[in-house]
């Protein structure tokens, strides 16, 4: 299972780059690996303001449905479309065409909170 350096991490497995004041976020490819195969995402519409920590939409894979959770609080400002036709994007391509949401950040602060890719590594075992 793949970590990338440069990406802050959450402990419930999402992943952010950020980029001054816009983060991107997905799904780590250890929770992906863990879910199976991706069916189907229930996201907001750009716009919605997020909390950090807080559930912003729901992933489906075959297993289970889980929460997804805003790593950082902010306003939604696009949603990754490809996902609606192509869920697997996530599993395929975690970190790249599986993106889930791009957010503006409220408080850079926030992202001191977030755990390293090295901190991320050793609570999954890596």
């Amino acid at each position: 299972m793949e970590v990338r350096e440069g990406l802050w991490y959450t402990k419930e497995h999402e992943w952010v780059a950020v980029d001054q004041i816009r983060a991107t976020i997905g799904i780590t490819d250890y929770a992906q690996g863990e879910l199976g195969d991706i069916v189907f995402l229930e996201l907001p519409a750009p716009g919605t303001e997020v909390r950090q920590m807080e559930a912003f939409g729901t992933i489906e894979a075959v297993k289970a449905v889980s929460s997804l959770f805003s790593p950082l609080s902010g306003v939604i400002v696009a949603v990754n479309t490809k996902l609606e036709d192509q869920p697997d994007l996530v599993n395929s391509d975690p970190y790249g065409e599986g993106w889930i949401v791009k957010i503006d950040m409220k408080d850079e602060a926030e992202v001191k909170a977030l755990l390293s890719s090295r901190q991320y590594s050793e609570l999954i075992g890596g």
